[in-house]
């Protein structure tokens, strides 16, 4: 399996050939929150309204509406069948159908770009407000 790639923050930094500026300006593609399609409970609910408001910029209600949905729905499945694996430490069938989902959830949400490495393929970084020198100077200053 090769090494995922590395974010473009960490590019820039060392200065790779391989960093490239983000393609143009962040646009936001999606105006608030929108309903989801079929009831979340707790934590699918949770993830639903996170995902839109972290993921703003590139989740679009026209495209990943339906895998963010998949991806909730997912999430409040995990809470059910976690709950059971906790309660019968003998099932084993189960638990491995946990981690199973638990992969499953981790592939959706990087496909929904959710970790540095896909945000920076899809060109999009997310940049620090302060440098560790004006921090420091803050501190001490």
């Amino acid at each position: 399996m090769p090494n995922p790639g590395k974010p473009l923050e960490e590019l820039k930094r060392i200065g790779s050939k391989n960093y490239r500026e983000p393609i143009g300006e962040i646009v936001r593609v999606t105006e608030g929150t929108p309903e989801p399609m079929r009831r979340l409970e707790d934590s699918g609910l949770e993830l639903w309204n996170s995902a839109w408001a972290l993921g703003d910029a590139w989740i679009s209600d026209k495209t990943d509406i339906h895998l963010l949905q998949m991806t909730c729905e997912q999430l409040d499945e995990r809470d059910i069948l976690r709950d059971y694996v906790l309660e019968n430490m003998d099932a084993w069938h189960e638990r491995a159908a946990l981690r199973q989902l638990e992969r499953d959830i981790a592939s959706n949400l990087s496909s929904l770009g959710f970790t540095p490495t896909d945000r920076s393929k899809m060109g999009f970084t997310l940049a620090k407000t302060k440098s560790k020198l004006q921090e420091l100077m803050e501190k001490n200053g």
